[in-house]
């Protein structure tokens, strides 16, 4: 399920950016729900992901979208697209609720 791209000489999956959400300190404590999917139907360049910090208390959808992309700078610069989805823990405790 996990494709990878190789750009400038590192490797980008799924996996990596699951791991590059857990190294990240501004969006600290962070939880990546569902993990990191490769969308890209073998290619690697697609990965969408659902974020749970209790970082985005307070902030608006398009600064906890900034928070991400500048955690994950360096690996945005290696695939073609990456949609989230980001909730507080509260929010994605009433997402989880709604979807039972």
């Amino acid at each position: 399920m996990c494709s990878s791209l190789v750009a400038a000489g590192s490797l980008t999956t799924a996996g990596s950016l699951t791991t590059a959400f857990y190294h990240q300190k501004n969006i600290q404590p962070c939880v990546v729900c569902d993990s990191v999917v490769d969308e890209s139907d073998g290619c690697g360049g697609k990965f969408s992901a659902v974020v749970v910090s209790s970082a985005f208390q307070g902030k608006p959808l398009l600064q906890r979208h900034r928070l991400v992309n500048s955690a994950l700078a360096e690996e945005l610069k290696q695939i073609h697209a990456f949609s989230m989805k980001t909730y507080t823990p509260e929010q994605w405790q009433q997402q989880q609720s709604k979807d039972q």
